[in-house]
């Protein structure tokens, strides 16, 4: 079956294949019947982040910039870090992000381990 389209302005004539013959007559113009409303569907909204406990110093923290999985840990108390040395690993959304040093320093506590679930600035290394 041939049909002529116009798409803006230019008319194209084009070949369509009919793959099941629908016997009931169609007025020019026609549409199927469609449902007036689209049932609602209930969307997932972005995680909140996790609020920073009051007793701790933020400037020497290190917080997780993503929600997702802990895959790798490079860091253990008492080691000392340069500028952005590679602490951790983690991954979202089949994505992995490196978590660097922000700024020199001692680590003093690790809060998470592979495997954990982490979510938005959730504490994942506390420095000296």
């Amino acid at each position: 079956m041939k049909l002529q389209i116009v798409v803006d302005g230019s008319t194209y004539e084009v070949d369509v294949e009919v793959l099941e013959e629908d016997s009931a007559p169609r007025s020019p113009g026609y549409l199927p019947a469609y449902p007036a409303s689209v049932p609602s569907v209930a969307v997932p909204t972005a995680p909140k982040p996790v609020p920073v406990p009051e007793d701790v110093d933020e400037s020497k923290t290190c917080p997780s910039p993503v929600a997702g999985l802990v895959l790798r840990v490079n860091v253990q108390p008492g080691q000392e870090l340069q500028p952005n040395d590679l602490m951790m690993v983690l991954e979202a959304m089949k994505m992995e992000t490196n978590v660097t040093a922000p700024a020199a320093g001692k680590i003093k506590k690790v809060h998470v381990k592979p495997g954990d679930a982490v979510k938005v600035n959730q504490i994942l290394v506390e420095f000296e």
